[in-house]
Formats: C-alpha cells, sequence, structure tokens
C-alpha cells in the first residue's frame, strides 16, 4: 500500500520528468513556423529543421512554397540544419513590394539567413530559385560555401533576351494566369511521372497571385538576359547544378551539372530519391569540403 510519503515522491518523480522533457524539447530543432523582415518590410515565413555547423537552404520556384522541398526537409535535417522558406508573395510570406526583381528575392533569403546567425551556408534553388540564390550568395559573401542549381542554369531552354520577346512570352499569363500557369507546369513532366505528383504540383501553385507571378516572370527573363553567363562565372568556384534529362540520352552542358534520367524540371519532386543521393552526394564529396 502506497502511503503519503510515497505519493509525494512519485508526484515529485512526474512533475521531474515533466520539466526536463520540456527543458530538453525547447532546445530541439523545430520547423515551427518563424518570420524574418526582408530588406523592404516583407514579413518572409521560415522555418528551421535539424542541426550542424553546414545549413542547407532551399529557395522554391516561381510561383510555388516551401511545401516542395518536404521530401528534402526530412531527408536531409538527420545530418544538417535546414532551412525552407516562402519568398515574399509565395506561400504565407507577406510582401511590400510590387516589383518582384531577382535581387529583391535573394534580399529575402539574405534576411533568414541572418535571422537564424548561419556562417557556413549551401544554398538549393529550383527553377526561379536558382538566381534568387546567387543574389542572395552576392549579398551574404563568404557565408555561402555553394550554391545548387536545380534544374534552372546550363538547361536546354532558350530565355527571350529582348523586352518584346518577353512580353510575347509572358502575355499568356497576363491574360489567364491560373489556366496558362496549370498549362505550363503539366508541360514540363514526363510521360513517366507519377499523376498524383504532377496534381500535387498544380495545386501548389499560386494561381490566384498574377500581379506577383505576372512581374516575377518578366524578371526572370530580365535577369537571364542581363546576368548570364557573367555571373555564373563569377560563381563557378561554388556552383553546382542538377538538372532533369527527360529522354535519358541528354548530355551535361557545363561539368558541374549533374543529369537525373527520365525526369522534366520538377526533378526533386517527380523523383525526390535520386535528386536527394545527387544532392548528398555534391555536399559530401564537394561542396562541404571547402
Amino acid at each position: 500500500m502506497n502511503t503519503p510519503h510515497d505519493m509525494r515522491n512519485l508526484g515529485m518523480s512526474i512533475l521531474l520528468l515533466i520539466v526536463v522533457g520540456c527543458t530538453t524539447t525547447s532546445h530541439a530543432p523545430t520547423d515551427l513556423p518563424l518570420r524574418a523582415s526582408s530588406a523592404d518590410g516583407s514579413e518572409i515565413h521560415y522555418g528551421v529543421r535539424g542541426k550542424g555547423d553546414l545549413t542547407l537552404v532551399f529557395i522554391h520556384c516561381w510561383t510555388c512554397n516551401h511545401a516542395f522541398w518536404n521530401r528534402q526537409v526530412e531527408y536531409f535535417e538527420r545530418d544538417y540544419r535546414v532551412v525552407w522558406l516562402d519568398l515574399a508573395g509565395h506561400g504565407e510570406s507577406g510582401s511590400q513590394r510590387t516589383q518582384y526583381t531577382m535581387r529583391a528575392f535573394g534580399e529575402d533569403v539574405a534576411a533568414v539567413v541572418d535571422a537564424i546567425g548561419a556562417e557556413r551556408v549551401i544554398l538549393v534553388g529550383h527553377s526561379m530559385g536558382g538566381p534568387v540564390a546567387v543574389e542572395a550568395a552576392e549579398l551574404l559573401g563568404d557565408r555561402v560555401i555553394g550554391i545548387v542549381g536545380v534544374d534552372t542554369f546550363y538547361t536546354d531552354f532558350e530565355y527571350p533576351r529582348d523586352e518584346a520577346k518577353i512580353a510575347e512570352f509572358v502575355k499568356p499569363f497576363e491574360n489567364n494566369f491560373t489556366g496558362t500557369s496549370q498549362y505550363l507546369v503539366r508541360s514540363m513532366f514526363t510521360a513517366h511521372a507519377d499523376p498524383e505528383t504532377i496534381d500535387w504540383v498544380v495545386s501548389q501553385f499560386s494561381g490566384d497571385r498574377r500581379d506577383m507571378g505576372v512581374s516575377a516572370m518578366y524578371e526572370i527573363f530580365r535577369w537571364n538576359a542581363d546576368n548570364v553567363p557573367a555571373i555564373l562565372q563569377r560563381n563557378a568556384a561554388r556552383l553546382r547544378n542538377i538538372n532533369g534529362a527527360p529522354t535519358g540520352k541528354e548530355t551535361a552542358h557545363d561539368p558541374s551539372v549533374t543529369l537525373i534520367p527520365q525526369v522534366g524540371h520538377f526533378v526533386a519532386q517527380a523523383k525526390p530519391e535520386a535528386f536527394n543521393q545527387a544532392l548528398e552526394h555534391i555536399i559530401v564529396d564537394d561542396l562541404a569540403r571547402h
């Protein structure tokens, strides 16, 4: 039979376990939504998982959000501190801007890196996220030891290079933003892609944010017309690339490119295991050695 003294001891033991448990949890990595203020005051929504002296920052593409990197965050948090974010005007982030330049998006990323105090960073950017990563790297300087572009640099896509051709490309999006965006996204998968994955990716696009989407599209094209190949050459020592090879017969356009066969533009979403292995190889055997 338990005495009052025994019950008091039991109660103290339970209380101690609760206190210790709460203390331990408070220091654990969390992906609870956090906020950082970008250079123009836009509130940037981000989260942190894992721990380590090397931080991986995943940057989504045009009109997407941080959820596009879910499979990568889950995989890499075991060995690294991993950061996800929504660029201004995307996902849960706010926006104080009307012009969505790659430099302004780069400032969003830099604000998050500053907020978490990261000193050794690899930026991973898909599509539009590639130029954004480059702009962020130029702002962050030597803290960025690597940039990994995902189906963004050294691809077969020919960017329009003058304002008239840019306007011609963007016009269908201005006229029917949601429908044209969905058509574009579906066209970027191969016949091998899982239909459920395609539907999920389409569902995640910001089809109701026309002004942001149109502005960002203009700025992507202008950035590529004005900066490539000069910026690529300037960042060559720390830039690596993972690109899709839809037919499996493509050849890499640069030694920095790793090709994933039988996959289109959404490499990390359509073939997450192959992508994660390729990225891990780049990190462990290359960039992390710097």
